[in-house]
């Protein structure tokens, strides 16, 4: 195992992970750009930017950045784009086959106004990891993604902008990491998966879900304090949004 510190938002920095994994291992067969965040107070669109006007705001995004832009989509989308970039490179001048797992999620064909830049920037990776999908016929490349329901890490046990989620019984419709991780492995093995496919993954029970006429996504996928966090910001949003 290697471990090298990066920040997912420069590119520089994945590239020097890129070019650290080579002078390591002669060759690189998966990559998972897995990097993630759930809408933390520093990167909301509920949280503008701080400025004159909204000046007690939590957001770390910087309202004059030129260009600007918000953290959480760098980490959740572009810099899973970039990876699949420098991975194909990769893979297609050593002329070898590769496989590219990505973490999408529920949130990637559902919707909520409580984090519309979660949503958002799942719905681009699953959009990303679909619009790739020919890339297993014709360079022999699998692409595909999980998108679990709530899972028990860190990021959801640990992170108290979260925790209002977990109310009610949030905490037991968890499923476990290892699920997750059975189903990213499917990804590499399955020959029926890795041209876009899109494994959506709950607690016991896993499907692919269609491009087109999807069902909804099975028992459990929104914890019971989405729609009471979603109400509390409507009625929030009733007193002005500042910005």
């Amino acid at each position: 195992a290697l471990f090298q510190e990066t920040n997912v938002r420069s590119w520089p920095q994945l590239n020097t992970l890129w070019s650290t994994a080579l002078k390591s291992f002669p060759h690189i067969d998966i990559v998972v750009p897995g990097a993630g965040l759930f809408e933390p107070p520093s990167s909301s669109f509920w949280n503008a930017p701080r400025t004159t006007t909204n000046p007690s705001s939590p957001s770390l995004d910087p309202a004059d950045a030129d260009p600007g832009g918000f953290a959480i989509v760098d980490i959740n989308l572009v810099h899973p784009a970039r990876m699949s970039q420098l991975a194909i490179g990769h893979w297609s001048q050593r002329r070898r086959p590769g496989t590219l797992v990505h973490v999408s999620s529920v949130a990637g064909y559902t919707a909520g106004i409580g984090t519309p830049l979660y949503f958002a920037t799942k719905h681009g990776v699953t959009a990303l990891v679909r619009s790739l999908g020919d890339l297993k016929e014709t360079m022999g490349v699998r692409v595909g993604a999980v998108a679990p329901g709530g899972v028990a890490t860190p990021m959801m046990l640990e992170h108290p902008a979260a925790e209002p989620y977990l109310s009610g019984g949030g905490r037991e419709m968890l499923m476990q990491p290892e699920e997750v991780a059975e189903a990213m492995l499917a990804l590499c093995e399955d020959p029926e998966y890795g041209d876009g496919t899109i494994l959506e993954v709950m607690k016991g029970q896993r499907r692919v879900v269609p491009l087109f006429n999807a069902e909804p996504p099975g028992p459990g996928c929104m914890l019971p304090g989405f729609a009471r966090e979603q109400d509390a910001l409507k009625k929030r949003l009733k007193g002005g949004f500042n910005v």
